[in-house]
């Protein structure tokens, strides 16, 4: 019995040494020492053997039990450190190399120019309201001197959600909710940045697009106030020199009104493709606030005056920076982006 447990303590530690793995490991550890092992098989054949050579025998399986469990846990660390190596060995990197570089992000070109608009806005005291996207039809239109059969609405009437909600077509509608809120303090001095929505889409038009609207009310507000801001304005966003000039024109909301052109910022003024020859380019729309808008919103148009004025921030960023397809700032061309950081 003796030999035969000596010969089980070479062959095991031998092929312990030989194991290339984990698995061969647990392989021989179930083999020898398991339930049903070869060691475990001996242990139970002492019954077999002599009363004196049995302690010996006993004595000699319990130190060759403990030798191996021992070998066995030596050998798993040498196979962990190994496969840890293997695994930092192919995970190495070159600390020469250069380094990826990490990609800024920036403001879109629209983000760019609204920021300008609100910022030159606020140096002259005015305040920044915002409004819902989904807006009522009083709001919308009837608020804004725009009945259900003026033929205003033809060119608006755009994304319904029910009879009586649509997609906000202009953010004129928070000028009146401004003005409801405040009546009847005074003065009223507001800009109302958002995006809105009509039925456009061409390469000066969207479904979607971005509006700034203004709104002054006051005592003795004059068409000359409206003028000196909107001058103040354009020199602010495109230049010192630059000059504008008021078309007379129509919106339901404002009496009188005016379209605004500034001097084309391609050939200053002389004439050229993208003006037309003209000279001028058109801006904005503006005016003096209609007497009934003043009255619905709670304030005496005997008493109190206004001006208003709309613009497009896709119109006022494709001259500022000479771009000629509306398309562009939605199309998420980053090699366009990329220009206005």
């Amino acid at each position: 019995m003796l030999e035969k447990l000596k010969d089980l303590e070479l062959e095991t530690l031998v092929k312990i040494e030989q194991a290339e793995n984990m698995d061969q490991l647990r392989e021989i550890k179930v083999r020898v020492l398991g339930k049903k092992g070869e060691l475990t098989g001996l242990l139970r054949s002492l019954g077999c053997i002599s009363a004196e050579e049995r302690p010996a025998v006993g004595k000699k399986a319990n130190l060759l039990r403990e030798e191996l469990e021992n070998a066995i846990k030596l050998k798993e660390q040498v196979l962990s450190d190994k496969m840890k190596a293997e695994k930092w060995e192919k995970q190495r990197f070159d600390v020469t190399l250069p380094g990826r570089p990490v990609l800024m992000g920036q403001k879109h070109p629209l983000t760019l120019v609204m920021d300008e608009i609100k910022q030159i806005f606020l140096g002259l005291g005015f305040q920044v309201v915002h409004g819902p996207d989904i807006e009522s039809d009083y709001y919308n239109f009837e608020a804004l001197n725009i009945p259900p059969e003026h033929p205003a609405r033809d060119m608006q009437d755009s994304f319904y959600i029910t009879d009586q909600y649509l997609l906000r077509t202009h953010t004129s509608p928070v000028q009146i909710r401004a003005m409801e809120k405040q009546a009847p303090t005074l003065p009223v001095r507001v800009i109302a940045p958002g995006k809105v929505f009509r039925r456009d889409d061409d390469a000066t038009h969207s479904p979607m697009f971005h509006q700034v609207e203004g709104l002054a009310v006051d005592y003795e507000i004059s068409f000359a106030d409206l003028k000196g801001t909107l001058l103040l304005f354009v020199r602010e966003m495109f230049g010192p020199e630059q000059r504008i000039r008021l078309r007379p024109s129509f919106f339901p909301f404002t009496e009188p009104s005016a379209e605004v052109d500034i001097s084309c910022i391609m050939c200053n003024g002389e004439g050229c493709r993208v003006c037309s020859n003209t000279g001028w380019l058109e801006i904005l729309g503006a005016g003096m606030v209609h007497p009934r808008v003043l009255e619905v919103s709670g304030y005496n148009p005997k008493e109190v005056t206004g001006f208003a004025f709309g613009m497009g921030v896709e119109r006022i960023a494709m001259l500022k920076y000479g771009v000629g397809d509306l398309r562009l700032f939605f199309s998420n061309d980053l090699r366009f982006l990329r220009q206005f950081g």
